[in-house]
């Protein structure tokens, strides 16, 4: 009776084991990311986002950013921007702290969002009151097409989104 109770329960176990390990060795769709510099103002600029990829999807039709809605400037959870001095971001003063970065495209002309609730999933719970900033910029064509998006920070204070063939720049100081 034990033998008969033991060894579908161990047959179980091991068939767990296998397929927790097998999703274990799985590399995540939209992996996590960091770009960070500190600039010539002194301040450490340290931006943490998932990398979606394009995979042969249309951007703005299956894929995110949707013209005129607020994206997440990511995958997964927002996008986190992280300022450890008070900067300037197009001129317009931000204080130090954390912000979810945010923006909206439509066409040619950007909004790029840093709002005050940082920790959220997505742009679900984004709610536009909390916002710190916004600022309005021109996006472009990229030197290369980018099939993973992807966040650059330099020392300059140049700050690049490159997703599929738009490059989009803010500069902080």
């Amino acid at each position: 009776m034990k033998k008969s109770i033991l060894l579908p329960a161990f047959a179980g176990l091991l068939l767990t084991a296998t397929v927790a390990c097998a999703q274990g060795n799985k590399a995540p769709a939209s992996p996590p990311a960091t770009a960070s510099a500190k600039i010539a103002s002194g301040a450490t600029i340290t931006i943490n986002y998932s990398q979606p990829s394009v995979k042969g999807r249309t951007i703005g039709k299956d894929l995110e950013p949707m013209a005129g809605k607020v994206w997440r400037t990511g995958a997964n959870k927002a996008t986190v921007f992280e300022t450890d001095k008070a900067i300037t971001v197009e001129g317009q003063a931000l204080p130090a702290g954390k912000y979810g970065l945010f923006t909206i495209a439509d066409g040619d002309q950007w909004t790029i969002i840093f709002n005050k609730t940082w920790d959220q999933w997505g742009a679900f719970d984004y709610d536009a009151k909390k916002d710190a900033l916004r600022v309005n910029v021109k996006s472009g064509k990229a030197p290369a097409f980018a099939e993973k998006f992807t966040i650059n920070v330099d020392k300059s204070g140049k700050v690049s989104l490159l997703w599929g063939n738009t490059q989009t720049d803010f500069s902080v100081k």
